[in-house]
């Protein structure tokens, strides 16, 4: 599952979108008030502003034959966006996240992310991170790399291809031929991964190519001391890529342009 191959970037990488989200105990002030001295301190780099009421999906409690669904409180979800529309500040009185839609490195992320992560900490000293997440979206687009008429069979390594690893079964004809997995990974981590055939949206419209989605949501659960996020992140960055290489065969690895760092 995992390569031992160095670290390499990707210069025609089919990153869709990478996400870091960190967790935490709920911080009503958050809710109670705009946060303006959080946007204060992150507005050059983060100048567009929107703030949106949110309401999650009804809770079910109770037990077999006595199910019944609760209604969750609604939140305030304030959203800050660079000037060019790529890199993403979302805060909520449970969790700030950053997202980036135009991914180079891992280094220029972690520097995007420094300053609203530092300007969070210091306006409203979180206890702890209940949850530290870095979720790296790959849809691996066959014409952009082109790679057209080439089977992902030969793309990804069968461990990830579900019934598309049998010779027999008919990639075109397959309407729905992906895995689900939830897993503890090595240094303290767990990893869902998402991976198989299917089709994504772009600028709200359906995209008519079939890409191989690969989306790694990589965490660390339990209490995280905020002096050691930073630390969190950098073991969970330094897992998806091994993740990702031992995942795909050295025709897509070629396709994408390697490059030593």
């Amino acid at each position: 599952m995992f390569s031992q191959e160095p670290r390499c970037l990707y210069r025609a990488n089919q990153l869709g979108e990478v996400i870091c989200q960190l967790r935490f105990p709920e911080i009503l002030t958050i809710a109670a008030n705009a946060p303006v001295a959080f946007q204060e301190a992150i507005r050059r780099d983060f100048p567009q502003y929107s703030a949106r009421q949110e309401t999650p999906a009804p809770k079910i409690s109770g037990t077999p034959g006595n199910l019944k669904l609760e209604n969750q409180p609604s939140t305030i979800n304030y959203q800050f966006v660079s000037a060019d529309g790529v890199w993403r500040v979302n805060l909520t009185s449970q969790f700030i996240s950053l997202a980036c839609s135009r991914y180079t490195c891992w280094e220029d992320f972690a520097k995007k992310l420094d300053k609203p992560l530092v300007a969070f900490i210091k306006t409203y000293q979180p206890a702890y991170f209940e949850r530290v997440g870095l979720r790296y979206l790959n849809f691996i687009s066959r014409k952009d790399l082109k790679l057209e008429g080439t089977p992902f069979s030969e793309l990804f390594n069968s461990i990830y291809l579900g019934p598309l690893a049998d010779e027999e079964i008919n990639e075109a004809g397959s309407a729905r031929c992906s895995i689900d997995a939830e897993l503890t990974i090595r240094g303290g981590c767990r990893l869902k991964l998402h991976a198989g055939p299917g089709l994504i949206k772009r600028n709200n419209q359906p995209d008519q190519e079939v890409k191989f989605i690969f989306d790694q949501d990589l965490f660390m659960p339990g209490q995280v001391p905020v002096n050691m996020s930073a630390g969190a992140l950098q073991t969970l960055h330094s897992q998806a890529f091994s993740i990702f290489r031992g995942a795909i065969t050295d025709t897509l690895h070629d396709a994408m342009e390697p490059e030593a760092i």
